[in-house]
């Protein structure tokens, strides 16, 4: 895929993404990231497409050469309360809201801009074509693998720490065998029909 290449070519340009829209539990995590630019970083991107060893060594990095970086959060309540694309916006929102140095221009990971007075664009697949956009998707990544690693001491034998909250077939039989816990998204299709087949009885 091609390098993105902004319109804007001036400093403390932040990248902001977030993780966790697609499982079933847990938190929504998202990271904003001002790079120094006389600091580089190698070996970003997807955070995806990395591997764990790597994202731990790259999240130590990110922090201590980034000019600024923010993680922040919307839980699992105001997931169900406003829903997923709506929290995942929040939680870029406080994200960049949070950093120290103020970014005078933001590059999005996806095809929304969060509600705010920033300049700011898309870019799309963003994680791969931006350095601070893969910065902040590692941060984030890397914090909600951990807290899902924690989700599995405290709420055992849904899996957790294997599966990170994704409707995996290991956590659908562990959902269907021990129903959900707290810290799962009521609002959540798979979640919702079996709370509503344990109400009918």
């Amino acid at each position: 895929m091609e390098p993105f290449v902004s319109a804007y070519n001036g400093d403390l340009c932040a990248g902001v993404d977030e993780v966790g829209r697609g499982p079933l539990a847990g938190d929504v995590v998202a990271a904003a990231v001002i790079l120094d630019p006389v600091r580089p970083i190698e070996g970003l991107g997807d955070s995806k497409k990395l591997t764990e060893k790597k994202r731990e060594l790259l999240f130590d990095v990110i922090q201590q050469r980034a000019l600024s970086f923010c993680i922040a959060r919307a839980s699992v309540q105001e997931i169900d309360s406003i829903n997923i694309l709506q929290a995942s916006l929040l939680a870029m929102k406080r994200a960049v809201e949070g950093l120290t140095i103020k970014p005078k221009h933001v590059l999005v990971d996806g095809n929304k801009i969060p509600n705010w007075a920033f300049s700011a664009e898309c870019v799309v697949k963003g994680d791969a074509r931006v350095s601070s956009i893969g910065a902040a998707s590692i941060l984030a990544k890397v914090t909600r693998d951990r807290e899902m690693i924690a989700m599995d001491t405290e709420y055992p034998g849904y899996g957790f720490a294997g599966h990170k909250g994704y409707p995996t077939k290991v956590h659908m039989a562990a959902l269907e065998k021990l129903g959900p816990c707290p810290t799962h998204r009521t609002s959540f299709g798979p979640v919702k029909r079996l709370i509503e087949q344990l109400e009918m009885f």
